[in-house]
């Protein structure tokens, strides 16, 4: 089978074409725009196979998608792509709206277009597969509950209304056109080729380097926090084995306050890093509250019995030996998260190094 992913070059994008090329025997169009957090050195390994193929493209071009549709024929779609920084849409909701709405509406149409242009048994086994996020459903007041795939939509940020519309338009396609579309909402992901201004990372590098570690609030925001790498094998085993029309939530079993994640960092550089920056007895000394953000959701918590039940994926990885590999990843991969940090990867791509 191919497989066109948007967003490929982003962090889960990443992570499910490094597990289609080195897991299955599948093909990948990986197609991306490259915005800051696109990084190809992400998928250096992935990039030798003779079944990667790459297009710089923004999914907000039309005739650019007919042409990649035409060229590649895929037989599924997963599409990642999109503005996912929930600070970044507070500060600048219009590049959310044009990417998370205008760009899915535009690959939604192109899809249809190819879609209905096939033979009726090809058509039979296309998949348009939309990668969605908890956020949608809002703010978990009873601290009990988890969210479950009939969660009524209640987005908060830009962001997350961005992605809650996103999603009505992929159940539009499929109620109004048959377009055979799958929606998977998960839980916060973590793990390696991170991009750093997300909290996992910027704690570890902002710690390395004997900086502040910000938190909002107090940090008892609650999240469940999913390995990218769990993630990436349950959105493959969706595309290839879930049903059209139906809706998947995808989470870690993880639930931990925000405080209690920076905590485990510390300790765990405390362990995997004991040449601290001059002066510092100890990482957590680094922590830091600063004021909380505006409407920020206080928990998320996932019902994932769903795919277990139907498609049997359950995370292999807990939340601690999950840290321990993210950690060590970054420890171990320090040219990565510089080239980051100073936009050398972003210089090299653009032929200005």
């Amino acid at each position: 089978m191919k497989i066109l992913v948007t967003g490929g070059a982003g962090f889960i994008g990443s992570a499910v074409i490094r597990h289609i090329i080195g897991q299955t025997d599948d093909a990948v169009v990986n197609v991306d725009k490259l915005t800051y957090a696109g990084n190809l050195e992400s998928l250096a390994d992935a990039a030798l196979s003779k079944r990667y193929a790459f297009e710089q493209v923004d999914i907000c071009d039309g005739a650019a998608l007919q042409r990649i549709f035409r060229q590649h024929r895929p037989q599924a779609v997963m599409h990642l792509a999109a503005e996912s920084h929930v600070d970044r849409s507070i500060d600048g909701p219009a590049a959310f709206v044009e990417t998370n709405i205008v760009g899915t509406y535009t690959l939604l149409e192109a899809a249809r277009q190819y879609w209905q242009e096939l033979d009726e048994g090809a058509r039979g086994h296309f998949r348009f597969h939309h990668i969605s996020t908890d956020e949608v459903y809002g703010d978990l007041q009873d601290p009990l509950a988890l969210f479950t795939e009939t969660t009524p939509y209640d987005p908060s940020s830009p962001y997350s209304a961005s992605k809650a519309s996103s999603d009505h338009l992929v159940r539009a396609w499929r109620r109004t056109y048959g377009l055979p579309t799958l929606i998977t909402n998960c839980s916060n992901n973590y793990g390696p080729y991170h991009f750093p201004e997300k909290l996992i990372p910027l704690v570890i590098l902002n710690a390395l380097e004997g900086k502040p570690l910000p938190v909002y609030g107090r940090g008892d925001q609650v999240r469940d926090w999913l390995y990218v790498e769990d993630h990436a094998r349950a959105l493959y085993q969706v595309v290839t084995q879930g049903r059209a029309g139906d809706t998947y939530n995808i989470g870690g079993h993880n639930e931990k306050r925000n405080i209690e994640v920076v905590r485990a960092i510390c300790l765990l550089l405390d362990e995997l890093a004991p040449a601290r920056p001059a002066g510092l007895a100890r990482y957590g000394d680094l922590i830091t509250h600063v004021k909380d953000r505006p409407g920020h959701d206080m928990r998320y918590a996932i019902d994932a019995a769903k795919i277990q039940r139907e498609l049997g994926w359950a995370p292999r990885e807990t939340f601690e030996s999950g840290l321990r590999k993210t950690v060590q990843w970054y420890l171990a991969n320090q040219e990565w998260c510089h080239r980051v940090q100073d936009g050398s990867y972003q210089r090299e791509r653009l032929g200005m190094a």
